[in-house]
């Protein structure tokens, strides 16, 4: 005869040793922070009302409150829980306003112009009101196009070299290079080219490639590190597998490495482009700046979006006005590009990565 036992509760904790805490108010937190910013209000009254002195009094008296009414009513840990989380989201916020306040300002100012008028005239015999930037829009387009075409081939078989072939010291001379040419100021780009092209054409050439060279030495390292991580990122166990297949090395990275991480490369690529279309400073000494239009990289100075936003607004004329209207609308269609080219390589990265499950 068996006899089943069933098993007993825990026994209660001795009284005194285990102390329940309570939880705030779902409103608790927003009802400590509103009124600290009304004593924030306050406090910023008696010396002058500032909306910024507002905000930082409010939200250093709003933390100190809810870590004092979580540790009174939660418990020290959840008190420091709380703190810690209202010191980052504070920080969130004081990162976010140097850019809402760009973008703000940018849109503002940028929007008076935004028309038919300045897409489709340049400047040339422009004097005052009116006008375009599409000279500039050309120029910008065709020399980062020119400068995708000169840095991706060599960035990208730069890598490939690195993560597939390099070796011994030889690998490590190219990493060094190329972590050295990832700090290089823009303005020495600029020079180099510069200096590069007036040995064979003389110290007054100015030239749309020129400006390309220039960027290429910003872009190439930028394509170099990120194709380098994403081919790393390849599952040693594909390029095995060709192996044993038989397939030659130079055929199992183009058929099967390559494939695998083009939607890294493609976004890597992208940015890289995003990174050099505003450069400003290599393009100053490089490529000049025209009021007509000029389609020819190697014939001549071509006008390009950030040099077109810097003359309208250092050499506005008279009246001014209309001028530094343009230079906010070039900067406003820089930062439109930068954003679009963003976006493409995040739909690069979602359409066509690589597909690990049926």
């Amino acid at each position: 005869m068996t006899t089943s036992t069933r098993p007993s509760p825990p026994a209660a904790p001795p009284h005194g040793l285990v102390r329940v805490h309570g939880r705030l108010p779902r409103l608790a937190v927003p009802g400590l922070f509103g009124a600290a910013l009304l004593v924030g209000a306050a406090l910023s009254a008696l010396t002058g009302f500032s909306l910024l002195l507002t905000v930082v009094y409010g939200t250093v008296l709003g933390t100190v409150a809810v870590w004092g009414a979580s540790r009174r009513v939660e418990g020290p840990r959840t008190a420091l829980d709380r703190l810690v989380t209202c010191v980052v989201t504070a920080a969130f916020a004081l990162a976010m306003v140097p850019l809402v306040s760009l973008v703000w300002t940018v849109l503002s100012k940028g929007l008076q112009r935004l028309d038919a008028e300045f897409f489709t005239f340049s400047m040339l015999g422009v004097v005052g009101e009116g006008g375009g930037a599409y000279h500039a829009i050309v120029g910008t387009l065709i020399i980062t196009g020119l400068t995708a075409v000169i840095s991706v081939p060599i960035g990208l078989l730069t890598a490939i070299y690195l993560v597939e072939y390099g070796t011994g010291r030889l690998k490590k001379a190219i990493t060094f290079l190329v972590d050295v040419m990832t700090g290089i100021p823009s303005i020495v780009a600029g020079l180099f080219a510069f200096a590069l092209f007036a040995i064979f054409f003389g110290p007054g050439v100015r030239m749309g490639i020129m400006g390309s060279i220039a960027l290429s030495v910003l872009m190439i390292p930028v394509v170099v590190r990120s194709s380098e991580e994403v081919l790393k990122l390849v599952p040693n166990e594909l390029r095995e597998a060709s192996y044993a297949l038989g397939v030659p090395k130079w055929r199992t990275i183009v058929k099967v490495v390559v494939p695998t991480a083009l939607a890294g490369l493609a976004t890597g690529v992208t940015l890289a482009v995003a990174r050099v279309i505003g450069e400003t400073a290599p393009l100053l000494i490089t490529v000049g700046i025209v009021n007509g239009t000029n389609l020819d990289p190697f014939d001549g100075r071509m006008a390009t979006l950030p040099v077109f936003a810097y003359y309208q607004l250092t050499q506005p004329g008279f009246p001014p006005e209309y001028a530094i209207d343009r230079a906010w609308t070039a900067a406003l269609i820089l930062i439109i590009l930068v954003m679009a080219l963003n976006v493409v390589g995040r739909l690069i990265s979602r359409f066509f990565a690589p597909q690990t499950g049926r």
